[in-house]
């Protein structure tokens, strides 16, 4: 079957049941022309008349009726096709599938996940957890969260929040026994816990005089998530370098204290990222809108 018979059989279910092609063309907001066409086409194509024409009326020949009985049923499954995936279009529901890093779950999915689901129940959320770099597209996800400065180029960025301000911490007892750092540079003197997403220990960066600075410690402790450096810091075995609203608890109670604060930098905002501007999916837009409408409960 050539494929553009598949608008000749619509255009003729529609017309036969219509018995007019006036009234067909205006259901399906063609011109009656265009319409008259398609038939003819399909006409032409299966070497039968379906329809008789006078300037008054339109009625289905013998054949064409035969012909109805088998092809309606499939245009039904198509009409209803079609309006399934309207209905879905304008509704959010099925399954939101996000690549996240590790840092997204304190600050952002644990405060949000169960006010959203509530208010999306038909929306089903899968969110799988890797700090590397994922091809969201070639591995089946709807959309990323990471850094915005680490965006890929061909990718649309959602705004989630603000800057992501870094802060260096250590507990009071911690500070009392070695000392309060006054510069980077006095962190050379200090046990230092740190994150290494791989084997490499990712740099401090600071401020200095305008310029920027890395500092990669010498650390007592390696750890692959940002919350276990908080964690660590905060008993006391070390100053750990972090984002400011994951140790916000901490720092709240007294248990953490923030060390060099003129010398650290705000990072970019996190940004939900997506292949595609067009035809955002509503599940999707749904959990955009969302977030950004409760970005005042959140630590970033």
């Amino acid at each position: 079957m050539r494929l553009d018979q598949f608008s000749g059989i619509v255009a003729f279910v529609k017309v036969a049941e219509a018995r007019s092609f006036t009234r067909a063309a205006a259901e399906l907001g063609v011109a009656p022309a265009s319409l008259s066409e398609a038939v003819k086409g399909l006409e032409e194509r299966l070497g039968v008349r379906l329809l008789n024409r006078t300037t008054r009326s339109v009625g289905l020949t013998e054949t064409g009726a035969q012909y109805l009985d088998h092809v309606r049923p499939a245009a039904e499954d198509i009409r209803a096709a079609g309006a399934a995936l309207r209905e879905a279009r304008d509704r959010p529901a099925g399954t939101l599938r996000l690549s996240l890093p590790w840092i997204a779950a304190p600050l952002l999915i644990e405060p949000l996940m169960r006010p959203f689901m509530d208010a999306y129940p038909e929306v089903r959320l899968s969110l799988i957890f890797d700090d590397s770099f994922v091809d969201i597209a070639a591995e089946g996800f709807d959309a990323g969260l990471r850094i915005g400065e680490l965006l890929e180029k061909d990718m649309i960025g959602a705004r989630l929040g603000g800057p992501l301000q870094m802060v260096v911490v250590g507990s009071p007892d911690y500070l009392a026994r070695n000392g309060t750092p006054k510069r980077p540079a006095d962190l050379a003197a200090h046990r230092c816990i740190a994150f290494a997403l791989t084997r490499t220990i990712s740099p401090w960066e600071f401020i200095v005089e305008g310029r920027e600075v890395a500092f990669t410690p010498d650390a007592c402790l390696v750890v692959n998530t940002l919350p276990l450096c908080i964690t660590a810091a905060a008993q006391g075995l070390g100053l750990a370098f972090a984002v400011e609203g994951l140790a916000a608890p901490l720092l709240a109670s007294g248990a953490l204290v923030k060390v060099l604060e003129p010398f650290c930098p705000a990072y970019e905002p996190l940004h939900l990222y997506y292949p595609s501007r067009r035809l955002v999916p509503p599940k999707l837009r749904a959990f955009i809108d969302f977030v950004r409408a409760n970005s005042h409960k959140l630590r970033i």
